[in-house]
């Protein structure tokens, strides 16, 4: 969907979600909360579309290595795994290019919509909160977003000068299981009208252990990584303007990277595989490193520079400027035996100016733009796809109406985009436009119902344009469609919620009917390896979110939730690949004092609705708890948490990702950390 119009808005709210509070007596609080990636700064339980975030204790103990990780589990959302250093948010079955991640609303330029072996270059230890956009709310960011928007909101750029000294944290954890252990630290300092802001962050895992394997732990799933930035801003009574900058570099192993199929190629539409030796296999090799572990394996770092401003009342007519700007310089590079087989690089930046007006005619909006380009390559061993450059010039606008109790959303986006490669391949340019229209119902003084109703265009990507060769990460040969349309999406959302009192309720409908879909259709498969061709055709998204809580008393609050999506292609096409299965599940938290503790446990379900040539997936049962006790000695406060994750250590598959049977999930890991805050 177009980020444009509904996403600033339309980040309607799956009412309270006990699963983000951080304490039962802080409950109350979650109706004033807003989203930082709605502009119009409506409180979430006023939004059209459904919206969550994960902040403070509770973003501490659901946090992990990754970012699909630390967020699967929220309503709606999965993650695509793959392995202990990669794994993407999979947001009501669809994952990147059409989820977006953003780093305080401008776009994380990375390699992770190519291929889900690449991570994804944002670091959850170093995020204070986490936004999570569904449905129509996406359509502000671009049509790429058709599936959801991440938003990691973090204090690069500092936005006030501290007034009592310096203010900062520090956290350090350990776990068994991959015998991980991380420490981070931040500080904010300044004077007069200038601040600066410094953080940083390392941690480092072995392989992970998996119950009921052969080796008891998945090779190639070690991962370390470290990140630092510095950042500094001028902060006066009407704004701040700052500049910060960050690298991160990070190691992690490619379970199940094999070579015995790197022959393989196509005939027409049939693969055609000779010469591999089924009893050789390069990822296992004589290659050793730290972990244990003999796959190969990835290094990555990527340099970014962040600029950030916001300025109040600036001139007449216009109550808020806002300006958005990423600059990176990301590279990737997967190693074997001691040699670079490929470079992945992508060079690029991001911008966006928001300007909010005041009220015409009772009409409240925002009119924004925002411009990109991308240069990406793939060298070496896998450069399946051609250098490409990338260029997205979009426009924006969204407007909001209140009478009585009811409010009324409308807003457009516009995107004119060009693909060139660097070869003999003709350029592609594409444009698109999205609208939509939003109504929320304050039907009762606890209870409310919201209707989104939005059309919106995706643009192809590079590599569904212009891919060719082979992919061993995902053990593909990947064919591109130069002859591709963009996509058109008309969609639906309901979402309905009771948001006070002791009941809290939060249900979300959608139905997408999506026009020219484009998938990598699979045409053939040998063995384990499998030719696929970016194609098109209609296709129908339909799906539902929901949670039930009941405050016992101010101690205890219990619940049930669940989510479901079915996508498949019209008419007899069958089912599209890789959508997560069904999930159900019950939690209890408590509160007394200082101390807190949470217990989930939930089914996820098998999963035999499958795409061509896909295997299914069985149902596990899955249970995590944690406990954490938090005391405050003057202006310091301290928190310990123990969490256990898998806590029956089950041997489980996640249907989303690509090397489900090569990598299952981690069996039961205990997590002891403590964070320190001034």
């Amino acid at each position: 969907m177009h980020p444009g119009i509904c996403g600033v808005a339309l980040c309607a709210a799956v009412a309270y979600q006990p699963i983000l509070a951080q304490t039962v007596e802080q409950a109350v609080m979650l109706d004033a909360v807003t989203i930082s990636a709605g502009p119009l700064g409506v409180d979430m339980n006023a939004l059209a579309s459904p919206a969550d975030f994960v902040s403070g204790t509770q973003l501490m103990l659901k946090r992990q290595a990754t970012l699909g990780a630390t967020l699967s589990g929220l309503p709606g959302v999965h993650a695509d795994t793959f392995g202990g250093g990669a794994s993407r948010p999979v947001i009501r079955g669809q994952t990147a290019p059409r989820v977006s991640v953003l780093s305080d609303g401008a776009l994380v330029m990375d390699a992770s919509a190519v291929s889900p072996d690449h991570m994804v270059a944002v670091e959850p230890m170093l995020a204070h909160r986490i936004e999570v956009l569904r449905g129509p709310s996406t359509l502000l960011y671009g049509g790429g977003a058709i599936g959801g928007v991440v938003n990691v909101i973090d204090s690069r750029v500092p936005r006030h000068v501290p007034q009592e000294g310096p203010e900062g944290f520090m956290e350090l954890n350990a776990a068994t299981g991959a015998r991980s252990r991380s420490g981070a630290f931040g500080i904010t300092a300044g004077q007069n009208n200038f601040a600066v802001h410094i953080e940083a962050m390392k941690r480092r895992a072995d392989d992970y252990r998996v119950p009921d394997w052969n080796d008891s732990h998945v090779s190639g799933t070690h991962a370390k990584s470290s990140t630092g930035s510095a950042g500094m801003s001028w902060v006066g009574d009407s704004g701040y303007l700052g500049l910060a900058y960050s690298q991160t570099e990070s190691r992690y192993g490619l379970p199940g990277h094999a070579h015995e199929y790197e022959d393989c190629h196509p005939h027409g539409a049939h693969l055609h595989c000779t010469g591999h030796d089924h009893d050789h296999d390069e990822s296992h090799d004589d290659h050793d490193h730290e972990g244990g572990s003999s796959a190969p394996y990835v290094r990555m770092k990527t340099q970014r520079l962040d600029l950030r401003g916001e300025l109040q009342q600036p001139f007449s007519g216009i109550r808020k400027l806002s300006m958005r700007g990423g600059f990176t310089d990301y590279r990737h590079r997967e190693i074997e035996h001691n040699t670079v087989a490929t470079t992945f690089t992508n060079r690029g930046y991001d911008m966006r100016l928001e300007a909010e007006h005041e009220p015409l005619g009772g009409w409240r909006g925002v009119v924004g733009t925002q411009v990109s380009n991308s240069e990406f390559a793939a060298l070496g061993q896998e450069s399946f796809l051609p250098q490409t450059q990338t260029r997205n010039v979009g426009v924006f606008v969204l407007e909001e109406y209140r009478l009585g109790a009811w409010r009324f959303e409308l807003g457009a986006r516009h995107d004119w985009q060009s693909v060139r490669p660097q070869n003999d391949q003709a350029s592609a340019r594409f444009q698109g436009a999205s609208v939509s229209g939003a109504a929320v119902w304050d039907l009762a003084p606890q209870y409310s119902a919201a209707l989104t109703l939005s059309r919106s265009s995706r643009l192809p990507s590079a590599q569904e344009l212009y891919a060719d060769g082979v992919h061993l990460a995902t053990n593909t040969y990947e064919l591109g469609n130069p002859a591709l349309k963009k996509e058109t999406s008309q969609n639906i959302d309901l979402t309905l919620r009771k948001h006070e009192g002791d009941w809290r309720l939060g249900l979300s409908l959608f139905y997408n009917r999506v026009s020219d879909y484009i998938f990598a259709r699979t045409l053939d498969r040998h063995e384990d390896f499998r030719l696929i061709e970016y194609s098109q055709a209609d296709a129908t998204f339909m799906g539902a979110e929901a949670n039930l809580d009941y405050r016992v008393n101010r101690h205890l609050t219990a619940g049930v939730f669940g989510d479901v999506v079915r996508a498949q292609i019209s008419g007899d096409g069958g089912h599209l690949p890789r959508i997560p299965a069904a999930r159900a599940g019950a939690r209890v938290k408590l509160q007394s004092g200082g101390w807190s503790g949470d217990l989930e446990f939930y089914r996820v379900f098998r999963q035999n609705r499958l795409a061509a040539y896909e295997d299914g997936t069985p149902g596990y049962n899955m249970a995590n708890a944690s406990v954490s006790y938090d005391y405050g000695a003057g202006s310091v406060n301290y928190t310990i948490y123990l969490r256990a994750d898998n806590l029956f250590d089950q041997l489980a598959y996640n249907h989303a990702s690509f090397i489900k049977a090569a990598a299952p999930l981690p069996g039961r890991q205990l997590m002891l950390g403590v964070r320190i805050e001034h």
